[in-house]
């Protein structure tokens, strides 16, 4: 339960991250797939039966997905612009 929660939280900041990145229709739809992914969590909590193929247990897997996009896109555009890297680029290219 408690990696769950932790995934949850990771995904509840995913929308930040997609507007960090000026992606905005991803922050739009990570942020309707996050009303999903509480509602199935709270179903699956308090013990009630959301459905094998439900609209919420699909809104839950797919914004986990989106989740981990919004954090790799953020990693890697926090390198880009990381002057350690920039200063690599042109070493590389001068030599």
């Amino acid at each position: 339960m408690g990696a769950t929660v932790m995934f949850l939280l990771l995904a509840t900041i995913a929308p930040f991250l997609f507007l960090q990145t000026k992606k905005m229709a991803f922050a739009v739809a990570q942020s309707i797939l996050l009303i999903g992914m509480w509602l199935y969590f709270f179903q699956v909590t308090m013990y009630t039966d959301p459905g094998l193929f439900s609209i919420t247990g699909a809104m839950f897997y797919l914004g986990l997905i989106g989740a981990h996009v919004a954090w790799v896109m953020f990693m890697v555009a926090t390198v880009k612009s990381s002057p350690g890297y920039k200063k690599s680029l042109t070493k590389d290219q001068l030599s």
